[in-house]
């Protein structure tokens, strides 16, 4: 059998791995015992409530303004609509 580099360094950092590595990797399946394989692929129930998707038409400029400020937008535009929410009647 050939002598394989080591994963980890003599400080105990994990080294870059290379694609011959990853070509040696086995599917998470075929290693994990069976009380885990079972839990593959089966996501828990979810801590928040889940947001509904819908579309919704906004002023091209607010869009703008929005994605302008980075990865996250979607989620500030909800927060500025709660806020909306909490002093304005939405009829």
């Amino acid at each position: 059998m050939a002598s394989r580099k080591p994963l980890i360094n003599s400080d105990g950092e994990i080294r870059e791995l290379t694609a011959e590595d990853m070509a040696k990797f086995k599917p998470a399946a075929e290693v994990l015992p069976l009380s885990l394989r079972n839990k593959l692929g089966v996501r828990g129930s979810q801590k928040a409530p889940t947001k509904e998707r819908i579309t919704i038409r906004l002023s091209r400029d607010v869009v703008e303004q929005f994605r302008e400020s980075g990865d996250g937008w979607q989620t500030r535009v909800d927060s500025a609509l709660r806020e909306w929410l909490k002093n304005h009647s939405p009829a």
